[in-house]
């Protein structure tokens, strides 16, 4: 981009925009004609022939307009696009839709589907890294002769909990200690380091007793793996079959991606852009999935913790890029 001046990149911008609006090529006369450009219609062929040299946009057809390449995207990307502070209503419309949800699940679920509208591609969040794999609380209660109920809930707030046919059945009191004794172990500490303090409270159980305890770190053994699964929310997969009906061929490769949860962890836990900051990787540029003519906006909203719209590389990229910026930091700040 060196040899590219302002006037070009300013060429470059409206043909982008043009773009993504019509998905059209766009030719010079409708540049000159919706666009306030300040020189001849034998500037802009010029011009416009000089980015073509350059690879940043291309003749799709003969006689036909340009379109950008992901070249082009990535030249409007990074001297172009800027971050558009959303205005007030928009703001205050965000964070009274966000506002409303009654714990961290609930405001994840609304966050991917707030973003989607805003943006019509599809949106992706992790799930809190460490939130969602440190344990907060562990409830024992015995419902019935034989069956224990046994609940877990992490820092995310999410509760998960499993009814167990007792085979070695115990009084009320001894669960009660047992709860005190797990709660001890494992309250305030990630679900991946339990295994061995799960063990140990086996190991140091008397013998007459071993039974009993072992069928309920058994199955909290069980939930506790289960909460170590990243967790990944989406929404906005519609709007990718719309896409389809007017470009089929930019969007096939998302349907198969879309399936693929661990693909699509791959590719936010892949992102690492500046604190505070958005990071953009069009096409070829995004690894780990054969993703041509798409891209990704993604920011960090929390240690280890991404969010991302994911779509054709033709997307809006401004509103995109303030979208994602504004609803990671309303998120980063409820999170801390």
């Amino acid at each position: 981009m060196a040899t590219t001046d302002q006037r070009k990149l300013q060429i470059l911008g409206a043909i982008v925009e043009d773009y993504v609006a019509t998905r059209e090529p766009v030719g010079s006369k409708s540049l000159l004609e919706r666009h306030d450009l300040g020189v001849s219609a034998a500037t802009v062929r010029n011009d416009m022939a000089a980015l073509e040299e350059e690879g940043l946009i291309v003749q799709p057809h003969t006689s036909a307009g340009r379109v950008p390449t992901d070249s082009g995207y990535r030249a409007f990307v990074d001297h172009i696009a800027r971050v558009k502070p959303l205005s007030s209503p928009e703001r205050r419309a965000i964070e009274s839709f966000l506002a409303d949800a009654g714990d961290l699940d609930e405001l994840l679920d609304r966050t991917v589907r707030l973003l989607a509208q805003l943006t019509h591609q599809v949106a992706l969040l992790q799930y809190p890294v460490r939130r969602q794999a440190t344990v907060r609380h562990i409830e024992l209660v015995k419902v019935g002769e034989s069956m224990l109920l046994i609940v877990l809930i992490t820092e995310s707030g999410r509760v998960d909990q499993r009814t167990v046919v007792l085979e070695a059945v115990q009084p009320a009191e001894f669960y009660d200690a047992l709860r005190q004794r797990l709660s001890a172990a494992a309250v305030g500490r990630q679900v991946t380091d339990l295994g061995e303090a799960l063990a140990a409270i086996v190991e140091q159980t008397p013998a007459k007793d071993t039974a009993s305890v072992r069928e309920v770190v058994d199955v909290l053994g069980t939930m506790l793996a289960d909460r170590r699964e990243e967790r990944l929310v989406m929404a906005g997969a519609s709007n990718i079959a719309r896409a389809a009906l007017e470009r089929s061929r930019d969007v096939e490769p998302l349907f198969d991606v879309i399936e693929e949860q661990l693909v699509l962890l791959r590719l936010l836990a892949d992102f690492d852009p500046e604190p505070g900051g958005v990071e953009v990787r069009i096409g070829g540029e995004i690894r780990g999935a054969p993703l041509e003519r798409t891209a990704i906006v993604g920011a960090g909203y929390g240690a280890g913790s991404h969010l991302a719209i994911l779509g054709p590389s033709r997307m809006d990229y401004v509103h995109g890029i303030s979208s994602v910026h504004a609803i990671a930091r309303y998120i980063s700040r409820y999170i801390s």
